[in-house]
């Protein structure tokens, strides 16, 4: 078998070689003088082609080179700018948490101005049923936070539910927009009685029906619905809406009245809790 044996040469040999004559092409040219000029200009018509080409390559390998290492800098500062981003992202997150949190805490605040003559209790709403509204919802705080069964829960500026359920760290809360839910109020200036009913589908409108109002009572757009005084189950006084319509029943005895709610129940995440019983008469 026949064997190729330029592959078996080592470049750096051939290198070694190239030099050694290079380097007698140089003492030939220094003594032979003028009786090799004829050969010397035939050389440097032939090595100065492959200078100039072997310049231009170094030149354009050294700008590649640079372009290189530019570019690995700039990845790296492309990294490190990453990771700084993403580091003002969660510092962003985390203080826009932090401003929602306060914002929720002012509105606590608000509301708990409102009603100064409860003691109330703030919690969370971790949980709530499987309608579109907060019909059913659960809070962060039980029995062991002094809350109890039929304590009265705000929201917004006003009343959003009773407790119906109580545990040791956590409670059940059902809204006053449950089909479910009766509250006995009464209408602002006039003082009239009223019966307000949760009804879900009248809330898909915006709305909630106040009943059993007197015909002859002087009831007015604009008006404010608030628990009454009569009331077995909620504290006196608490905001529940304000009028936005009043139609007269075909009884022609009482009259029905459409409120507009002072809680938004498309969305409860704080609330208040009074912590005191409602008095009654046995």
């Amino acid at each position: 078998m026949k064997i190729d044996r330029r592959k078996d040469i080592s470049p750096k040999y051939i290198l070694l070689a190239l030099t050694i004559i290079c380097v007698g092409l140089l003492i030939v040219s220094y003594f032979a003088g003028d009786r090799i000029m004829g050969v010397k200009r035939y050389t440097m018509k032939f090595i100065t082609p492959i200078q100039k080409g072997i310049n231009e390559f170094g030149l354009w390998a050294d700008s590649k080179i640079k372009n290189l290492e530019k570019i690995e800098e700039l990845q790296k500062e492309n990294e490190k700018l990453k990771e700084e981003l993403a580091e003002c992202k969660l510092d962003l997150n985390m203080y826009q948490n932090q401003l929602t949190e306060l914002a929720s805490l002012q509105e606590l605040y608000e509301l708990d101005e409102l009603y100064p003559d409860f003691d109330k209790t703030a919690a969370h709403v971790f949980a709530k049923d499987t309608s579109s509204w907060f019909t059913v919802f659960y809070i962060d705080k039980g029995k062991d936070d002094g809350i109890f069964e039929g304590a009265n829960v705000l929201c917004g500026e006003g009343l959003a539910g009773i407790v119906t359920e109580c545990y040791g760290d956590y409670s059940k809360v059902r809204a006053i927009i449950d089909d479910t839910s009766y509250v006995s109020g009464r209408i602002l200036p006039s003082n009239s009685l009223c019966t307000v009913e949760g009804n879900l589908s009248q809330y898909e409108d915006g709305y909630l029906l106040v009943k059993n109002i007197d015909i002859d009572a002087s009831v007015t757009v604009g008006d404010r619905v608030v628990t009454s005084t009569i009331s077995d189950r909620y504290h006196p006084g608490l905001d529940i809406g304000f009028v936005s319509e009043i139609r007269n029943d075909s009884n022609k005895l009482t009259m029905t009245a459409y409120i507009t709610p002072t809680v938004d129940f498309t969305n409860v995440t704080e609330v208040l809790v009074i912590t005191n019983q409602k008095k009654s008469i046995n």
